[in-house]
């Protein structure tokens, strides 16, 4: 007993010691805090079971506060089982937790005559609630977080030289589900001292971004999520068209770039996060205008927020001026109007108009009358008189007036107008000029109607002129070929018969009157072909035309097509050439098109980049429909390195064109931020489209995913890239289920020879995707791709369950070394499981080709028996990879053990209250038998299940057991 009361003494005073140093830091503004204790100076009352072995104490903080600890150090005694539980926490809006635990430790070396009974670690527990549940502790009703270790331990030496340290540690609990929850504590035998326990969760602040304002915003429930939110605008602003404001809160509690906008409204202009109205005398007419105008000239308002001026007296504003354009008035009269007359033809003509009231859209309009002999008596000249180049809308300042009466009186005036004329209501302005017409030459013969055609000749008749102004004595016919000069013939009637012409050809007519003022003007061309005359020799020319037509076509696109695949060739090795030589520095637009900044709309974030985000948007091409496309956009404050790394992975994928690899749209790199623009996949990675749809697809549906992909793959092998980052979540899926290749920072090209390798020095490798010749040696191959594809096989077929589960990565490197491989997936077929098996062969060159394994695929698809059946490339044996701590089921003595064992242990009274005593009966058990017991998360129903079906195999070969498998 004194022995242990030393062991609190030392831990109080380590207490007092820890907080002294640790100086404390300032509350992260993204935390909302559920629990600190660290802030509460009274007891805490936590429940400890038993009573005797975690205890509440009291210790002082770096500014000699009191503050509340829990103490436990009962390591002399073996089967130590200590907990401690909180009060009830509400969890409010929030889905994921945070535990921030700071503690001290006693290192066991330190302590004698306590080896075997001593621990450095205890156990982190909580429990859903959703009200408090009393003061008994119930070990099987909480789940365990994780097993906490102290990074720094203290001994008996350190007290003395004074340089004790807190341990930190912070787990993750969620997603949850109900009102609130308990933390535990389990000691299973360690000297520890718990000076604080801090429960938060992150959530993003409310901001204004773009005259929007976003509320407080919970993160999300996983670690990769982002919560959309959409943006209010605030007072006097409205959402910019097509483009509402949006922006997503990270896990870590920051917003991401806003995509969308607010503006403010027509009078309302922006200043700082809030929107203003503008003064008197000023305006704003859009919305899309930045800022508040002067009135423009002619103009005024007395009143604020206004989005228009009032025109001044006398001024005026068009419908379609905008609110930016001075207030104008009509124009004065045309000057100087001068005429000239021949026979029953007008010409007018005059000078613009002194004043044109301040517009440059006049135009001018004729106002024609006809006059009797007495004064005053006018009337309109109506239809029968025409405008030549028109009566209104003139531009230039003449016109001619034809077809007026012969020995008549006119009026002619001249009216210059604008865009305001007709809105003022002073009177109308313009010049005018009094004329008499002369004898005039006959109208035009309009309607010519063709009373018999012939092979060589064409027989008309037409109408008598409606004006003929006189007595009409002959009529002048005009004939011709198309381009051809003009034949005339004459006639005394209104007939006449044109003979001579030549079969099968058309000809034009037109027909003029005469008096004794003179001809008239010729009417409107008529045009009229004559009868063929049929010729044996046309028949068969016509005949023969297309025969040799054809045969020419066909001589000379076989020419082109022989130059086609000559270029083709050439031009392949050509841009493998370039690109190899300009790697170090990627020539972009040799293989990648520049696109305009402005073609591309951003719409939301999808996801977080290496170098930056990626977001889905539109792109809309000039003379092309706008398609969806993904954008992977270049972080602000970029170096000049991970521009040219980022770039790099466009100028490869520009090379590619296949229909199971991603395509490239363009780059945009003559702006910011420097983009990527690729097709958009709406069912995003593969991983995560296959976990998100666990077990919904049969095994044909997956086998054609993996037959893309592997054709994907053959191209690029054929192409002599090799990818080295092959991977499910680098697997790109579309809306039919098309699965692309992605993902191509870490392609390379290497020669055409399929055996060549590319060496690499450095940088990272994804170790559980990777052959062991490239972890060893950094060798990379077409065959160290293969490796990979076989690891996506296995995710493909476990719905996107990690490779190697928790393993750490040396035990992977370890575990390959020796031989071992990745078992069958649950419901895996013997067929797919050996080709995976093929792909990991330890020598490349006993792993199948990308072009086999296409065929392979080919054949499952076709015959689904045969992947029953394992019929792969290798004959080499490999061992399946099992649980390193379940060697072998038969060392098992009960199903405790084997829970231990495969680190399910959480489940044992889950399986004890349902009536499983043996491992005979849990080799008996089936999904559905798992998911009876309460185990809710897929992952672990499937490890339990993999061992189970490993379980059943060993007892069928060891003990012949017939069970059924």
């Amino acid at each position: 007993m004194g022995f242990t009361s030393n062991l609190c003494l030392w831990i109080t005073f380590c207490l007092h010691l820890c907080c002294f140093i640790n100086t404390g830091k300032a509350q992260n503004a993204k935390e909302v805090i559920l629990l600190d204790s660290k802030a509460q100076q009274t007891e805490m009352e936590w429940i400890s079971s038993p009573p005797s072995g975690w205890e509440e104490i009291s210790g002082l903080d770096e500014n000699y506060t009191p503050i509340r600890t829990y103490q436990v150090c009962q390591v002399m005694e073996p089967n130590q089982n200590n907990w401690l539980r909180t009060n009830w926490i509400e969890k409010g809006d929030a889905q994921r937790i945070f535990v921030e635990l700071k503690f001290t430790l006693r290192d066991c070396n330190s302590l004698p005559g306590v080896v075997g009974t001593c621990k450095e670690t205890f156990n982190l527990y909580y429990q859903e609630t959703d009200s408090e549940v009393g003061r008994n502790i119930r070990e099987n009703q909480y789940v365990k977080i994780d097993t906490i270790a102290a990074d720094e331990s203290f001994t008996q030496g350190d007290l003395g030289e004074r340089k004790m340290k807190l341990n930190t540690e912070v787990r993750i609990i969620g997603p949850l589900s109900r009102r609130g929850f308990y933390l535990a504590f389990q000691d299973v035998g360690a000297c520890i001292a718990l000076v604080s326990v801090k429960v938060y969760y992150k959530k993003c602040w409310s901001i204004i971004e773009n005259l929007a304002t976003f509320p407080d915003t919970v993160t999300g429930s996983e670690f990769s999520s982002l919560v959309e939110v959409e943006g209010m605008c605030v007072s006097d602003a409205e959402e910019e068209a097509d483009n509402s404001p949006k922006m997503h809160c990270s896990a870590e509690g920051e917003w991401l770039v806003p995509i969308g906008k607010c503006i403010c409204k027509a009078g309302f202009h922006q200043k700082g996060d809030a929107c203003e109205p503008c003064g008197r005398g000023f305006y704003k007419s859009s919305s899309q205008d930045l800022q508040c105008s002067r009135c423009p000239a002619h103009s005024y308002n007395d009143r604020e927020g206004s989005w228009r001026c009032d025109c001044e007296d006398g001024y005026y504003r068009a419908l379609s001026d905008p609110p930016s354009v001075a207030c104008t008035r009509p124009p004065s009269a045309p000057q100087n109007l001068v005429y000239n007359i021949n026979q029953t033809t007008v010409s007018l003509e005059w000078s613009p108009p002194a004043d044109t009231g301040g517009r440059n859209d006049v135009t001018y309009r004729i106002m024609c009358r006809r006059c009797s002999w007495e004064p005053e008596e006018c009337v309109p000249c109506g239809g029968n008189v025409g405008y030549s180049p028109q009566q209104a809308g003139l531009v230039d300042t003449y016109v001619s007036v034809v077809d007026l009466l012969a020995h008549a009186n006119y009026t002619f005036e001249v009216e210059a107008v604008n865009g305001v004329s007709d809105l003022s209501r002073t009177q109308r302005l313009f010049a005018a000029v009094s004329v008499a017409t002369s004898q005039a030459a006959p109208s035009q013969v309009s309607e010519v109607i063709k009373e018999r055609v012939q092979q060589r000749s064409i027989q008309l008749s037409w109408q008598e002129p409606e004006l003929p102004n006189g007595v009409i004595t002959e009529y002048e016919i005009k004939y011709y070929e198309k381009d051809r000069i003009y034949s005339t013939v004459k006639s005394r009637s209104t007939s006449a018969t044109v003979n001579n012409l030549k079969p099968s050809t058309a000809y034009v007519f037109q027909i003029r009157a005469f008096t004794a003022a003179g001809y008239g003007t010729f009417g409107p061309r008529v045009e009229v072909t004559t009868k063929e005359e049929a010729s044996a020799a046309t028949i068969v020319s016509s005949e023969q035309n297309p025969v040799i037509i054809i045969a020419v076509v066909a001589v000379a696109g076989t020419i082109i097509l022989v130059f086609m695949v000559f270029g083709f060739i050439i031009g392949r090795r050509y841009a493998l050439a370039a690109f190899s030589v300009t790697h170090g520095s990627p020539a972009v637009h040799q293989f990648a098109k520049e696109l305009d900044a402005s073609c591309i709309k951003i719409e939301r974030v999808i996801g977080a980049g290496e170098f930056g985000e990626v977001c889905s948007g539109r792109l809309k091409l000039p003379g092309k429909r706008d398609t969806s496309v993904a954008i992977k956009t270049l972080k602000v404050g970029y170096s000049e390195k991970q521009r040219r790394d980022f770039l790099c992975e466009a100028s490869i994928m520009g090379q590619f064109d296949h229909p199971n690899v991603v395509h490239l749209e363009g780059v945009v790199t003559r702006g910011k931020p420097v983009m990527i623009v690729i097709e958009y996949m709406e069912n995003g990675s593969l991983d995560a489209f296959l976990r998100k749809h666990d077990g919904q697809f049969t095994v044909i549906q997956l086998v054609g995913m993996l037959r893309g992909i592997a054709a994907g793959m053959r191209y690029l092998s054929d192409m002599g890239y090799v990818h080295r980052d092959l991977a499910a979540r680098n697997i790109l899926v579309n809306s039919n289920l098309v699965c692309k290749v992605s993902d191509f920072g870490l392609s390379r090209v290497i020669d055409d020879d399929p055996e060549a390798v590319y060496t690499t020095t450095g940088g990272k490798i994804p170790v559980r995707w990777t052959a062991m010749e490239a972890i060893q040696y950094r060798k990379f191959t077409s065959a160290s791709d293969v490796w990979s594809y076989g690891i996506v096989m296995w995710e493909v077929m476990s719905y996107g369950e990690r490779p190697y589960w928790d393993m750490s990565n040396q035990d992977v490197i370890k575990a390959i070394e020796e031989g071992y491989r990745l078992p069958a997936p649950m419901d895996c077929p013997p067929g797919l499981h050996q080709l995976m098996l093929d792909c990991w062969q330890k020598e490349r060159a006993d792993r199948p080709k990308f072009d086999q394994i296409v065929g392979i695929l080919d054949k499952m698809i076709r015959n689904p028996n045969t992947l029953k059946t394992p019929v792969g490339t290798c004959t080499r044996p490999i061992s399946p990879l099992l649980d390193q701590s379940t060697p072998d089921f038969a060392a098992f003595r009960s199903v405790g053990e084997w829970l231990d064992a495969i680190k399910m242990e959480r489940y044992r009274d889950n399986f004890t209250a349902a009536g499983y005593s043996s491992l005979e009966s849990v080799a008996r058990m089936s999904i559905e038998d798992v998911m009876s017991l309460g185990i809710t998360l897929v992952g672990h129903q499937k490890k339990i299940m993999s061992s189970i079906q490993t379980m059943r195999a060993q007892m069928l070969h060891l003990h012949g057991t017939g069970i059924q498998v």
